[in-house]
Formats: structure tokens, C-alpha cells, sequence
């Protein structure tokens, strides 16, 4: 399925106080979007910032995102890394010209924009203070407080709570730090598909020691890979894992010819020892002894991690 994304990061403004490493977030976004870890192509990338345009004007992004949601029915992400502001009337992203009096383009306003957009999924990624207010309806002007209006497919990946600020560290977001390291892989399942829940799921635990809290709020009847990193477990050694374990609580019995070091090793079942080795490190498998080697040289048995049953019935229905 074709994918399109717009990152925006703007360090300077004309009335606001400049910011640090928005720009370099978005390019660093863009180019780990683009590309999964195989070098197969993902996100086709634009990066609207400082220096790709004169000014990232209200104008200018409100043009943008029309490009962006309009006659496609793909995947879409935007990234937003900026000043951000919460006000009685809702959120608001920060464009270049901005004031206080007139602060730049609604939340509401990309949210209705992704609403209605035929995209099959789209995700929302906004690094900026107040971001949290994404998703929720303007409580003055609708008499409502915090009650977010989102369809299905659409998720909101928010930096902090609607009137939190996106702390920095060393001139840089802690937040899109965080989502950069996820993408690489810190976030991944074991067959490196790095999910929006998952990059939410650590970058949240791994802000357990700062008051900043980020946001995840999602209509999502799938969790579609964001980016693919390395796996730890192939798909075809996954597909084999009903071939070694029939049923769920199969105890497969080891032997010395198992271990290359024994005399008694045979190249079939070192194989398959090299492969019990993969699912052992993705917490696949339980030994009974205290190591693979031990189970083999003491004819022992190995059977599946509840994670190894879980994967195993993903096999079994045809959904690896």
C-alpha cells in the first residue's frame, strides 16, 4: 500500500521565541520514515521547514496539508515539531507567523482534514507544547471537555497532555528522540514491525522520570507497521514453529546429536539446534534445563513461552 508523509520543523519565528533541532527532527524523521531497515521503501517523504520553503507560513502548511490528505487512499503520517499553544478555543499549531492573537492553524482543523480524508490509516505525530489537545473538541466552543472525535484508521500520537509543555534535553526534543530510537528498533515486535502503539507503549515507559506524559489516542481496527526494522525472528522460522511443535504444549526432546561439540552430533538436528537458539533469544522457548547446551547433552525437552504459544497460533490462522 502506497504511503506519503509531511514533517514540518520550524526553529525560527517571526514573533515567537526560536527554537533548537525542530528542523533537524523533522529531516531526522523523514529519513527514517523512508526507508525500512532492509532498504525496501516505505514513507514517500516531503520536509517542510526552513529551508526547504521561504516561510513555513499558516498559508503555506494549511496548502500542505490539503496536498497531503487530498485523493488518497493510502497511508498518510504528519510530523510537527514546533511551538505549540492551548487556548480556550482548543490547540494549535505554530506556524512561522504566528502571534499570540493569531497563532497559527487549529488541531482540530488537521483532524477534520484526516477525518475526512479517504486514507486508509493516517497518523498524527505532534511534538509541541500542548500537543495532548489533539483530538478533542474545543470545550468552550462546544460545551465539552477532553471528548476526542476521531474515525477509524486515525491515531494521535501527542508529545505531552493538552497543557503540558515537550521538555528538551541538550538542545533536542526528548520526545522525537524517543520516536527515532523506537523506529530503530527499540520499538519493534519480534518481527521488527514497529506499530504506533508500540512506539507510544516505549516512549511513554521511557519517560517514567520526567513530569511530561504523552498522549496516545487511536481508532485503529489494525496496528499496520509504521516502519520495519530488523527482526529477531524471520517469518519462515516463525512458519516452522508448528512443524516442531505440533500442538501448543509439545515438548520437543533434545539429545547430544543436537550440540556440534558432541561426537554424536548430526548436521539435521544441529540445524535445527541453531534455530531453537533464535526462538530461545526472542522468548520463544523454555529450556528445561539451564541452558540449550545442557538440554541437548542431558536429553531434556524445550517447549513453547506463552509468547512462543501466542506466535505459533498466528501461524497456525495464517495471519504470519
Amino acid at each position: 500500500m502506497p504511503s506519503r508523509a509531511l514533517l514540518v520543523g520550524i526553529d525560527d519565528y517571526e514573533y515567537m521565541a526560536a527554537l533548537k533541532g525542530c528542523r533537524q527532527d523533522a529531516q531526522d524523521m523523514a529519513d527514517l520514515l523512508e526507508k525500512n531497515d532492509d532498504g525496501s521503501r516505505n514513507y514517500e517523504c516531503k520536509v517542510l521547514s526552513n529551508n526547504s520553503v521561504p516561510k513555513v507560513t499558516r498559508t503555506a502548511l494549511r496548502k500542505e496539508w490539503l496536498r497531503l490528505f487530498s485523493t488518497f487512499d493510502g497511508q498518510i503520517a504528519f510530523y510537527f515539531s514546533g511551538h505549540g499553544l492551548f487556548s480556550e478555543f482548543g490547540g494549535y499549531l505554530m506556524t512561522q507567523d504566528a502571534t499570540h492573537e493569531d497563532p497559527g492553524l487549529a488541531m482540530y482543523e488537521l483532524l477534520q482534514l484526516a477525518n475526512d480524508s479517504n486514507a486508509h490509516e493516517v497518523l498524527l505525530i505532534l511534538d509541541c507544547c500542548n500537543s495532548g489537545a489533539a483530538g478533542n473538541l474545543p470545550s468552550q466552543r462546544f460545551g465539552m471537555m477532553n471528548q476526542a472525535q476521531i474515525r477509524e484508521g486515525v491515531t494521535i500520537l501527542a508529545a505531552s497532555r493538552p497543557t503540558e509543555v515537550a521538555m528538551i534535553s541538550k538542545g533536542r526534543s526528548i520526545f522525537t528522540s524517543l520516536l527515532l530510537t523506537a523506529l530503530k528498533g527499540a520499538g519493534a515486535d519480534i518481527r521488527g514491525h514497529v506499530s504506533a502503539a508500540s512506539i507510544y507503549a516505549f516512549v511513554e515507559q521511557s519517560l517514567g522520570a520526567f513530569d511530561q506524559r504523552p498522549l496516545y489516542k487511536s481508532y485503529a481496527v489494525r496496528l499496520s507497521p509504521v516502519r520495519r526494522s530488523k527482526p529477531e525472528v524471520e517469518d519462515q522460522l516463525l512458519r516452522e514453529l508448528v512443524h516442531f511443535f505440533p500442538t501448543p504444549d509439545f515438548r520437543y526432546r533434545l539429545d547430544p546429536s543436537y550440540e556440534k561439540t558432541s561426537p554424536m552430533a548430526t548436521p539435521e538436528h544441529v540445524a535445527i539446534f541453531d534455530k531453537f537458539k533464535i526462538y530461545r533469544n526472542a522468548r520463544l522457548l523454555r529450556v528445561e534445563d539451564e541452558d540449550l547446551f545442557f538440554a541437548a547433552m542431558n536429553s531434556t525437552t524445550v517447549e513453547l513461552t506463552v509468547q512462543g504459544k501466542a506466535y505459533r497460533g498466528f501461524v497456525e490462522d495464517r495471519r504470519i
